[in-house]
Order: C-alpha cells, then structure tokens, then sequence
C-alpha cells in the first residue's frame, strides 16, 4: 500500500513563497525603522508625534520604537501565530496614521518629506501596509475563510 501524499497545486506554492517573502521584508523594515526610532533617527521621528498626544515626545518615540522591533521579530520568527500578529500589525499602523496626517496637516517636514505633496502621497502608503501585514501573515484569508465557514453552518 502506498502511502498518500497531499497534492499542493503550483499557486498555492506560489503564494505561500510570496507570502513568506513579503512577511520577511514586513518585519526587516520594522526592526529596521524601530532601530533608527531608539538610535539614528529620534528627532526626525519626533517630528511625526503630535502636539496633542498627552504623552512626553521622546517617549512616545522610543515606545513604538519598541514596538516596532517587537512586532518585526513577531513577524520574522512567530509563524505559528502569523495571523494573529499580522492583525495586531495591522492596528499598529492604524494607531500610528494620526501622526501621519498631523504631518501633513501641520506642514512638518521629516523623513524627506518637505513638500503637502509628498505628505500626501506618504498618506496613502498607511492603508498598502495595513494590507501588506494582513496579506503576508495570511490575517485576511483565515478570516475570509472563517466567515465562509460560518455562513456554511447557519
């Protein structure tokens, strides 16, 4: 008797070397931008808190910093819980964005961005990494595949 081996179709090989390539990258760039948040690049980052956060500026940086790191890693060596990270990913970005458009709103320029155009175009980036962490970890396809389970069963 031979034994039976699982047929995995080209695409889903694919996606799957795609996915890991793109969680890789995801998590490089964090570690890498939190690294520049603690070290190189504290007041260019300062520059994104807004005035009204109630919370000291160069702790709000050095904060998500740490975050940041934490989250890279998550994403380079937690696979097991990919999903899982790739939404709390996802929310890290959203909780960041107001900082983003405060820049814009606020004419501060960092990072390169010196013109209301290119803060602009900085704005529309947030919502292509709030997808990429939820592509790359696979967070949007178990959900859509838990919601297919569901309506099946009611």
């Amino acid at each position: 008797m031979v034994p039976s081996v699982p047929v995995v179709s080209h695409d889903a090989v694919t996606k799957s070397i795609s996915r890991t390539i793109g969680r890789v990258v995801l998590g490089a760039f964090l570690v890498f931008a939190g690294l520049s948040h603690l070290f190189w690049a504290r007041s260019t980052f300062a520059a994104q808190v807004p005035e009204w956060v109630p919370l000291s500026t160069d702790f709000v940086v050095l904060a998500s910093g740490v975050v940041e790191i934490v989250l890279g890693l998550a994403l380079l060596f937690w696979t097991a819980r990919a999903p899982l990270v790739g939404w709390v990913v996802a929310a890290f970005f959203v909780a960041v964005f107001p900082g983003n458009i405060s820049q814009f709103v606020t004419h501060t320029d960092a990072f390169g961005l010196d013109s209301d155009a290119a803060r602009g175009i900085r704005l529309l980036f947030q919502p292509l990494l709030i997808l990429w962490a939820l592509w790359c970890t696979g967070a949007w396809a178990q959900y859509r595949a838990s919601r297919r389970g569901r309506s099946r069963t009611q």
